[in-house]
């Protein structure tokens, strides 16, 4: 169990510690190469402006998506994944990789960058129902990484301490140890837990966008997003749009959660507690 500090918050719900990527065999505690230090300086000025400025929207973030960038979120990528519709593999993109991330960096940055489709796939459920998957292109998902990351610089500040999912350096484990201090040192009474049926397909693309616009106000980054939202699915060589929802299984569909979800849910719930919760209410998303 990790232990609680002075504000009633465990150490693992603060989301300290670097997780290991079992796909890069360089160990987590070893030096970062030059290319990963210039990212991370340049991002950490990122954060904290926006730890400092709470409500200021950022405008020409796009630079930060360099060649190093494009590099280091190739690395992060799932070596053994499916391909995407163009069938390109992690392995063959490698070959003459410097080459590949210079090109795809110049039709970002020109935007001339295109989406492809979402390869649709479908994976069993425990109660037999089938949940669609949407495997990207290889290019998409290096791009999709690295606007991740510049993203998280910033998001990373505005996410609350009992949001867990599918954010650097936590896990539904640091989760659980909240939910076990809740029940052993604060000693609850009750606990509620609620899940939202189809969350991920069924995301409203417009209010999607008006939480992003809330601090991202980058033209390019912005239009990059919305290249993803208009790509659609392929499924048995036919092309159909999505209206709403985002892709199980894109690299972007997380944080776009989180970030939909940051405004719908947890600013809400955080605000209740405050003013009209008695005693201690534990919160673990």
């Amino acid at each position: 169990m990790s232990p609680l500090n002075n504000e009633g918050r465990t150490s693992a719900e603060k989301g300290e510690g670097r997780p290991l990527n079992k796909e890069n065999p360089r160990l987590p505690n070893t030096p970062p190469t030059q290319s990963e230090a210039r990212v991370s300086q340049g991002l950490a000025g990122v954060g904290k402006a926006a730890k400092e400025h709470q409500e200021r929207k950022f405008t020409a973030r796009l630079h930060h998506l360099t060649v190093d960038l494009l590099r280091e979120s190739f690395y992060a990528l799932k070596r053994k994944a499916a391909p995407g519709v163009d069938g390109v593999t992690w392995q063959e993109y490698q070959t003459g990789l410097e080459g590949r991330l210079s090109d795809l960096h110049s039709r970002v940055h020109r935007g001339a960058f295109r989406a492809p489709p979402s390869r649709r796939v479908y994976i069993r459920k425990d109660d037999g129902r089938e949940r669609p998957l949407g495997i990207a292109a290889l290019e998409d998902k290096i791009v999709q990484q690295a606007v991740v990351t510049i993203l998280n610089a910033i998001y990373e500040e505005d996410f609350l301490g009992f949001s867990y999912g599918f954010r650097p350096g936590r896990s539904q484990h640091q989760a659980l140890d909240a939910l076990t201090v809740a029940l052993t040192v604060k000693h609850g009474n009750y606990v509620l837990d609620a899940d939202i049926r189809g969350f991920f397909d069924s995301i409203s693309h417009e209010w999607r966008r008006k939480f992003v616009q809330h601090r991202v106000a980058d033209r390019r980054i912005l239009r990059l997003i919305q290249k993803w939202r208009k790509a659609g699915v392929m499924e048995e060589g036919e092309w159909s749009e999505t209206e709403k929802g985002t892709p199980q299984g894109a690299v972007i569909s997380p944080l776009r959660a989180n970030i939909y979800l940051h405004y719908v849910f947890d600013r809400g719930v955080q605000r209740w507690r405050k003013k009209h919760a008695r005693g201690d209410v534990i919160v673990g998303r």
